[in-house]
């Protein structure tokens, strides 16, 4: 069983949210609130797997209330669902660590679905960007950027060479499936060099680990 809790300004969207989910046996909603100061609270003391939070103006901000949540409970998975879908907000979204981000239009079984996936520890929101070129280049001049910092540090779990040749690939975009073929492994064994990728940076997502490797010196992106 799948627990959730939703924040949102709009009650009546929460209450639609719930009645569209009440159906589904293996989800169930433990609570839900206004984005407010209680929300967190509440959150901490029901200790939800997913988290669904709404977001309702275009330029409305995704990152605090993500960044608080991870704070205090980063095994949390947090789905951002919004009225508006756009580059800056998506951007913000993968900067702020969410699982997933959605429009308010999606249908309850793609929503279902997206949060069976983000319990499961998958990210969903890093499909989101192959059909966002300006936010794909944006992450990259992040990654640039990061790498020309230098911020070289001792690792205790270091990668192996075969995980470091990978995180180059995802560095540059990647799929696992282009990997594979550059590598002449299968796309299986991809998949499992990534999850212990993630897990030695403990990283919740291919972007994370990418930007988390770069600061430790571990990779590096050079300009052309």
């Amino acid at each position: 069983m799948t627990s959730v809790f939703i924040v949102d300004r709009q009650p009546l969207f929460r209450q639609g949210i719930c009645a569209s989910l009440s159906h589904t046996s293996d989800i169930e909603i433990v609570g839900e609130s206004g984005a407010d100061g209680d929300a967190l609270a509440t959150i901490k003391t029901l200790l939800p797997d997913v988290v669904l939070i709404g977001v309702n103006a275009e330029l409305e901000d995704v990152e605090e209330p993500c960044h608080a949540i991870k704070q205090h409970l980063p095994s949390i998975a947090i789905i951002i669902l919004t009225s508006h879908p756009q580059d800056e907000q998506l951007f913000a979204a993968l900067k702020a660590q969410a699982s997933a981000y959605l429009g308010k239009d999606v249908d309850a079984s793609q929503l279902t679905q997206t949060i069976t996936r983000c319990a499961r520890g998958e990210h969903p929101i890093n499909e989101s960007i192959a059909d966002r070129p300006k936010v794909a280049e944006r992450i990259l001049e992040q990654f640039r950027e990061l790498s020309a910092e230098k911020e070289a540090a001792t690792f205790i779990s270091p990668l192996t060479r075969r995980e470091t040749e990978i995180l180059d690939y995802m560095a540059q975009g990647y799929l696992n499936k282009q990997i594979a073929a550059e590598l002449s492994i299968s796309e299986q064994t991809v998949k499992n060099h990534i999850t212990s990728i993630l897990r030695k940076l403990n990283a919740n997502a291919r972007t994370h680990a990418v930007v988390i490797a770069i600061r430790k010196g571990l990779i590096s992106i050079t300009r052309e």
